[in-house]
């Protein structure tokens, strides 16, 4: 993979990436001697997403064949997160836990409103570019 540093980048622009993307299909980008950024043609991001989500299908066509992965409805999921995640208000709702799809079950269901939990403040960063 070439390498353009931000002086590079500063001083040539787009121009020094279309110059190094003309032999190789990806350029790291450095600042202050450190990687930081890869850049790309469009088509190159485009096949590698490709490649992702092929390898995310295979994944689960792999977990279902085996049987890892749970039927449930909606409200069962929800409950479920919510027990998992230490929620104590959560009412208890049976989980099928096989592999075997219940093809008799009522989807009708409607889910408990759930509270939302509040997030904490962030202390903001100081910003490293001063405008």
């Amino acid at each position: 993979m070439s390498h353009l540093n931000a002086n590079d980048l500063k001083t040539r622009g787009v121009a020094a990436i279309e110059a190094v993307l003309e032999t190789q299909p990806e350029a790291m980008i450095s600042v202050r001697g450190k990687e930081r950024f890869v850049v790309m043609d469009v088509a190159h991001y485009h096949y590698l997403r490709e490649c992702e989500l092929d390898a995310a299908l295979a994944q689960s066509q792999t977990d279902i064949a085996a049987g890892r992965f749970v039927d449930e409805s909606a409200a069962e999921h929800v409950a479920r997160l919510q027990v998992l995640l230490g929620n104590s208000t959560a009412a208890a709702v049976p989980v099928k836990k096989t592999g075997v799809p219940n093809s008799t079950k009522s989807t009708s269901t409607k889910a408990a409103p759930t509270k939302t939990a509040r997030k904490k403040p962030v202390a903001k960063r100081p910003s490293k570019h001063p405008r």
